[in-house]
């Protein structure tokens, strides 16, 4: 199941409000959805938006793929930022498996001498 993070408008006619959710991409914009991480609201001035940073980060972490809108919404927040350096973070503390061809190469060289 491929997961986005997405808006769901809510509220009346020309006066939009969206929620930010996670959902499955083949459902509906408005329809079912997995999670509420904020919401955003375009109408009021600057455009309050409310992001609860530790779900937003669980989400991603779980390969949910933000929208554009999204996207940038979260960056504003600063929180792809903190998800980029999450992701570094992991890559540095795993370590590096040698492949099965190195790993021949350095037995058959021991076995020669």
């Amino acid at each position: 199941m491929a997961v986005k993070l997405r808006l769901k408008k809510m509220g009346a006619k020309g006066r939009p409000f969206y929620r930010i959710v996670a959902s499955d991409s083949r459902s509906p914009r408005d329809g079912r959805f997995l999670d509420t991480v904020g919401t955003y609201n375009p109408i009021m001035k600057d455009a309050p938006v409310t992001v609860d940073e530790e779900k937003a980060l669980y989400w991603l972490g779980n390969g949910a793929q933000p929208t554009d809108t999204v996207r940038s919404i979260l960056s504003k927040q600063g929180i792809m930022k903190k998800f980029a350096d999450s992701k570094k973070k992991t890559a540095k503390k795993a370590p590096k498996k040698e492949s099965a061809k190195t790993e021949s190469k350095k037995t058959t060289k021991k076995s020669e001498k």
